[in-house]
């Protein structure tokens, strides 16, 4: 996990875990899901399973969502394509302390800038 994501404030809510972010994220020798998939239930714990497609862009976006919100380094290395998440990333509606964290990563670590 980078060291963006590593310290915590000492006040209490979700914005206190951190966010994975894994650096390797973009590695190009990573397996990545494609087709119809299910989110672990880690991520996805709220709800009944349900079936992402992720060649239909709102889907994509909603897996993108919880993932992002909810998933460990090892779920966004397996889930999230750099490339598709520059692309959704005006679209997503993320906690502030997500979208503050991944802004500055892809930022620092990719030269990439979107919006907080």
């Amino acid at each position: 996990m980078s060291e963006f994501v590593r310290a915590r404030s000492a006040t209490v809510g979700p914005w206190t875990r951190p966010v994975a972010i894994p650096n390797d994220v973009d590695d190009p020798a990573l397996v990545k899901a494609g087709g119809v998939v299910e989110l672990p239930t880690w991520v996805r714990w709220t709800g009944p399973p349900r079936r992402y497609h992720l060649t239909d862009r709102r889907d994509r976006a909603l897996l993108y969502e919880q993932v992002l919100t909810e998933g460990t380094d090892e779920d966004v290395r397996h889930f999230v394509t750099l490339d598709d998440l520059v692309d959704l990333w005006d679209e997503l509606v993320l906690p502030n302390y997500v979208a503050a964290a991944w802004a500055t990563w892809l930022r620092v670590q990719r030269g990439i800038v979107v919006r907080c």
